[in-house]
């Protein structure tokens, strides 16, 4: 490994310390490093990557634009490739889900995105207060922090963090329905609460260690919005584009947010690129009152309509990942059996294992690199494997990963405790694990991994 990374590099380099290689192509669900050893991607760009590396389509069409002199930089100047952008998702995302949404473009990050949700709430309202959730994470700037529960994130900003009200999220605390409890606080002139601008959630807490929102939490939560006059902000930024099953992760729930904030996957080829999708009535920022340079990436625009075409102009593209979920679903419980106290978590193509702690799966991860494969962790202690593999990845390759974490969770199990009594058998789940398989689950666990909300 050059040692410039570690002269010049900055400290808070984070995904390159965990995975010491250089990294030279990609290709679908594959990445190589410059020895030529090739590594399974079930991270795919923390969820920039649901379509793969390099998808073909868009490649081809970028390499196009540029060749044709395509503007690369437009501010959020008219454009031809924002003309064809904004005419697919009208036609194949809103239109077909009856969203009369405005679209803004915002600086090309998540976080960016947050932050104009939360000023337009804040101005469309006249509140400044927030309600936020445990478990949260909506970037690390100083706004989108606040509202991120995430301690390690929070003492980043080293500045008084406000405007934020914490309330659990569904199932933080056993028998204690956050929903009642906030509409009881929110009517409770003395119970410290003050009036939200905004409540901001997400469907899958997908840093906070694969937390899903059940379907009547979820509307209870969107009555005490409506109720008390605060913009729903729904946070799709990492289970959008189909992460959580379909194009976005309230599909399904009955809910309609007011605001909605994308980012990773929605340039469909992990360009840089971030929006939101605001109801006309609350479409208040005056021209240029939240704006930036990269507002709008084109290159990211004919990407991005390539990648709605490709995959969403039909229901085909939802079947495949649901059945690649099943898999997904099947594969992990192989791996539960193997850790005692763990419980699978997540749904649909974003799931995972609480394995119950941070170093147990650290060694996982760091076994399942040895032996070619790339997934990290997510939870308030990282104690959850975290599985992200590209939608698109081919069913042979989706198995051969879960071999992988198969072997990587008994070499660190053994590393735990490595007295013979404890030796485990191991089936591959190849073996085991298929498209046709059948399911020993209950309704309601199965249901809670395979995209539909309980």
């Amino acid at each position: 490994m050059p040692n410039i990374f570690l002269r010049r590099e900055s400290n808070v380099r984070s995904y390159c310390r965990r995975f010491s290689k250089e990294f030279f192509s990609a290709s679908g669900a594959t990445l190589t490093d410059t020895s030529g050893n090739t590594y399974i991607d079930f991270l795919a760009g923390c969820s920039s990557l649901n379509y793969g590396h390099n998808d073909p389509d868009m490649k081809a069409a970028l390499i196009s634009y540029i060749q044709s002199d395509g503007i690369a930089h437009g501010l959020d100047l008219h454009t031809a490739a924002k003309l064809e952008f904004l005419t697919c998702l009208e036609k194949n995302i809103l239109t077909r889900r009856t969203l009369d949404h405005k679209v803004m473009f915002t600086g090309p990050t998540g976080t960016n995105a947050v932050e104009a949700a939360l000023k337009i709430a804040r101005k469309a309202t006249g509140r400044t207060n927030v309600i936020a959730f445990t478990n949260a994470f909506h970037g690390v700037t100083v706004g989108a922090v606040a509202a991120t529960g995430n301690r390690l994130h929070r003492n980043g900003a080293n500045y008084p963090l406000s405007g934020v009200t914490r309330i659990p999220f569904d199932g933080y605390v056993e028998g204690v329905n956050s929903a009642a409890l906030l509409r009881r606080m929110l009517q409770d002139k003395a119970s410290g609460v003050d009036a939200p601008a905004a409540i901001l959630l997400e469907i899958v807490q997908a840093e906070g260690g694969l937390n899903v929102a059940s379907k009547k939490w979820l509307n209870d939560i969107a009555a005490v919005s409506q109720d008390f006059g605060a913009l729903l902000i729904i946070d799709d930024i990492q289970c959008g584009c189909g992460r959580a099953g379909t194009f976005f992760s309230f599909e399904g729930t009955g809910i309609i947010p007011d605001i909605v904030t994308m980012a990773k996957s929605i340039s469909g080829f992990g360009l840089p690129m971030a929006l939101l999708m605001v109801r006309p009535q609350y479409d208040v920022l005056a021209p240029a009152e939240h704006n930036g340079t990269f507002r709008g990436n084109t290159h990211a625009f004919v990407t991005a309509k390539i990648a709605i075409e490709k995959f969403w102009s039909c229901t085909a593209f939802e079947k495949t990942i649901e059945l690649k979920s099943r898999i997904l679903h099947n594969g992990l419980q192989k791996i539960e059996t193997i850790v005692p106290n763990s419980r699978l978590k997540g749904l649909s193509m974003i799931q995972g294992i609480d394995v119950g702690s941070a170093k147990l799966a650290d060694e996982i991860v760091h076994s399942a690199f040895q032996q070619g494969l790339i997934i990290e962790t997510s939870g308030p202690e990282d104690q959850v494997v975290k599985v992200l593999a590209p939608l698109t990845i081919e069913e042979n390759l989706l198995l051969q990963g879960l071999d992988i974490l198969l072997y990587a969770t008994e070499q660190a199990m053994k590393s735990q405790d490595p007295s013979p009594k404890n030796k485990i058998h191991r089936d591959s789940i190849s073996d085991n694990c298929s498209s046709t398989s059948s399911f020993s689950t209950s309704q309601t666990s199965l249901n809670k991994n395979t995209g539909e909300f309980p």
